[in-house]
């Protein structure tokens, strides 16, 4: 193997320390900052994986067994969805009229699933905290590293004003802050709006499958209902 090519990794990696270890204190602000958004936006993306996981299996049970099991109740203990048609159960049980009204079956009905879209509502918000972040970073990350990009490229023009010299040496150190701060944006900003787009589609779709969940358990214990008129 040639030496100098068995080299060549370490020399970047080395390179590329020693560009952010001297880099303009502005341009190292906005380096570090993009690093930490980014992380964060990793530990974000990595925790609603899991919460989507965890919603997609739950909604999927939920909508078989309402086929399978005529007789279907909730478990409580269950995960996101079941907790959502447990509350209707709740109301169901524990929330007739206290006057010893008659309910007709559709005020039953409307009852019971507004106690479950209220507990839908509840998991969404759950589901979707922290992805504003994602949002916000997607949008700004890119203007932070233009900003990086701008004060890089002021420094290049500085140092040829001050040493009189458009050689590469004067011009490149400016160049190369102004190309890392770029690049450090983008890596940010990319997975966080992809990010962003998957999840706010997928707990809508989540949203829109527990919804047809609540018709279907909201209609079928409004039947079990002691009616007045129906």
């Amino acid at each position: 193997m040639d030496p100098e090519t068995s080299t060549l990794p370490i020399s970047s990696h080395l390179l590329l320390q020693e560009l952010l270890l001297n880099a303009d204190p502005v341009v190292k602000v906005a380096v570090i900052l993009l690093v930490l958004f980014s992380v964060w936006c990793w530990a974000i993306i990595a925790t609603k994986t899991y919460q989507l996981i965890k919603a997609r299996r739950s909604v999927a049970r939920l909508e078989r067994e309402l086929v399978t099991d005529k007789t279907f109740e909730p478990n409580p203990e269950s995960a996101r969805a079941y907790a959502v048609v447990e509350a209707g159960t709740r109301e169901w049980r524990d929330g007739a009229p206290t006057d010893g009204a008659p309910e007709s079956r559709s005020d039953a009905r409307e009852r019971i699933e507004r106690a479950m879209r209220a507990a839908l509502s509840g998991e969404l918000r759950d589901l979707q905290k922290r992805l504003p972040f994602l949002a916000t970073v997607g949008s700004a990350a890119p203007f932070i590293g233009l900003f990086g990009t701008v004060w890089g490229i002021m420094n290049s023009f500085t140092a040829i004003a001050r040493s009189q010299d458009t050689s590469l040496a004067v011009v490149a150190p400016g160049i190369a802050e102004a190309l890392l701060a770029t690049a450090i944006g983008l890596v940010a900003a990319i997975p966080a709006v992809m990010a962003y787009n998957k999840f706010a589609t997928e707990f809508s779709i989540y949203s829109n499958r527990v919804q047809t969940a609540i018709g279907t358990y909201g209609g079928r214990l409004a039947k079990l209902t002691p009616l007045g008129d129906a």
